[in-house]
């Protein structure tokens, strides 16, 4: 368990400039004091303009929720790494399962997306995670330690050494439905044990929980001890829910 907490908020696709505003504003006017817990958000391609505006001057971070595979070129409605990081984004969400299921990223990609992520000086929030059936038939640590090796081989040790991984059981997403506690930290525990294939620094590598993480299981979740944070969806479009997170991230 890391001594600092980190809690990525996806805005997914949701947003408007006036709503952002007053939700980043009061984010920012409510974050708990301290260092205890690290605070960022990934917002939508056309927002980080705003985001490094409202925040530049605050502790929360900003990223971007996908990147090319690509440095540049004709590939129309793609978006770079490096011009992410061009709008002072720290983060990038790499393999989100919206983005496995909805535009067929297989693992190669999500690894080209990775390394472009560090090339370009962001922080890839890798993430992995299994279905409903695939939970089922028992299968969860073969699926999420097949994308996770798929990553970590595209890797140098040092470049492993500053990647997130984000554990987000599919049939969680947006469902309402969490993992319990002892389902997420079974997971959470086999996926150290896969960075620390790769090098002693690997153990560095913080692991979120993400899965309809809300003010009500957070500070449970947040208590287990391979669960370093969370990557929150829903719960990061309202400030007090949001903020609420970020307070069990303290605790």
């Amino acid at each position: 368990m890391l001594s600092t907490k980190l809690v990525v908020g996806n805005w997914k696709m949701h947003g408007r400039l006036s709503d952002n505003a007053a939700l980043l504003a009061a984010i920012a006017a409510g974050l708990p004091p301290g260092d205890a817990v690290r605070v960022g958000v990934c917002v939508p391609f056309p927002y980080l303009a705003q985001a490094q505006a409202v925040l530049a001057a605050t502790p929360i971070q900003w990223g971007a929720q996908d990147v090319s595979a690509h440095l540049q070129g004709a590939y129309t409605g793609e978006v770079s790494a490096s011009m992410a990081a061009e709008f002072g984004a720290t983060f990038a969400l790499i393999g989100h399962s919206e983005r496995r299921t909805c535009h067929a990223e297989c693992d190669d990609a999500v690894a080209a997306k990775t390394l472009r992520a560090l090339d370009a000086g962001l922080t890839p929030v890798v993430c992995v995670g299994e279905t409903d059936a695939q939970r089922e038939a028992g299968l969860t640590e073969a699926v999420v330690g097949a994308q996770l090796r798929a990553v970590l081989a595209a890797l140098s040790a040092e470049q492993v050494a500053r990647i997130v991984v984000a554990y987000e059981p599919v049939w969680a997403i947006g469902s309402g439905k969490s993992a319990s506690v002892a389902q997420a930290q079974q997971v959470h525990a086999f996926l150290r044990s896969v960075l620390a294939e790769t090098s002693a620094a690997a153990a560095g590598v913080a692991l979120l929980y993400g899965g309809s993480v809300n003010p009500d299981n957070a500070a449970e979740l947040f208590g287990a001890a391979d669960i370093d944070g969370g990557l929150i969806g829903g719960a990061s479009l309202k400030a007090a829910d949001f903020l609420a997170v970020c307070a069990a991230a303290c605790a």
